[in-house]
């Protein structure tokens, strides 16, 4: 049963050769700061948790780039989850003792399901972030539900039906899942709140809900019709179009419990 504690806000940094970068539906990425800076910023205006992913990690078939990791963590007093080029029981052990709360696995754990089970037992469930990115398709008898679950930074479409996969990490013991629409992301659009809602219905464990996040709107009806039990931001914040406090005094006011630091 998922408790009714206070909605979270969580600023993204997607992190690419060491700068923080942001696209539209996984392509076109362009530079736009110093994720350190960019971190202790969030947190001194208010985020509740911050997300690391090193997009290209998986796809190049490398470690996770842990100098930013341990900067970013020695800067920072929330919890912290790193994803992106984690693919073993080892690879997290690095990641938490370079100072993260969370690790986040995507195209590894689709690989290797054992992973998150491995991971939660080493370390907890409540370490253990399944990161999902999820692709709208055309309903079939392999895809059901007319979302698909697709790897590598968005290159490759699994077969594997969004669905089945979320309550299959959460019955593998996944912690949270951080569930991303590939359609809404970076579009500052508003959030996928059919498949938000759908997973979050589906599974007892946390959801967190990515893409498209681009007016306060968009959270306040992601993490109500949406069911979301937290929302990931990036380009509203990254581009100073909104701040945190004003994000989270607007959902206050909307009647949403948020943590507020003022």
């Amino acid at each position: 049963m998922k408790s009714a504690m206070s909605k979270r806000i969580i600023p993204c940094l997607d992190v690419r050769e060491g700068k923080t970068t942001k696209g539209v539906k996984f392509e076109n990425n362009v530079d736009i700061g110093d994720p350190v800076e960019m971190a202790r910023h969030y947190y001194e205006t208010g985020a509740d948790e911050l997300v690391f992913y090193d997009i290209t990690a998986s796809h190049e078939k490398r470690g996770i780039m842990i100098d930013v990791v341990r900067r970013v963590a020695e800067t920072i007093f929330i919890p912290f989850s790193v994803g992106g080029g984690i693919a073993s029981v080892a690879d997290m052990r690095e990641v938490l003792l370079a100072g993260a709360e969370k690790v986040s696995v995507n195209s590894a754990a689709i690989k290797n399901p054992r992973l998150i089970s491995e991971g939660a037992e080493a370390f907890g469930s409540q370490c253990v972030v399944v990161g999902m990115d999820v692709k709208r398709v055309e309903k079939s008898e392999k895809i059901p539900s007319g979302y698909e679950m697709v790897i590598h930074g968005g290159r490759t479409f699994t077969g594997i039906d969004a669905l089945f996969w979320a309550e299959e990490v959460t019955r593998l013991g996944a912690g949270e899942i951080c569930l991303n629409s590939i359609d809404a992301d970076g579009t500052k659009d508003g959030y996928e709140l059919t498949l938000t809602a759908m997973i979050a219905e589906a599974v007892p464990i946390p959801v967190i809900a990515s893409g498209g996040g681009g007016v306060p709107v968009h959270l306040a009806d992601v993490l109500t019709s949406g069911r979301a039990d937290a929302a990931l931001i990036a380009s509203m914040v990254h581009y100073g179009d909104y701040t945190i406090p004003e994000i989270k005094e607007y959902l206050h006011g909307a009647g949403i419990a948020v943590r507020r630091r003022w």
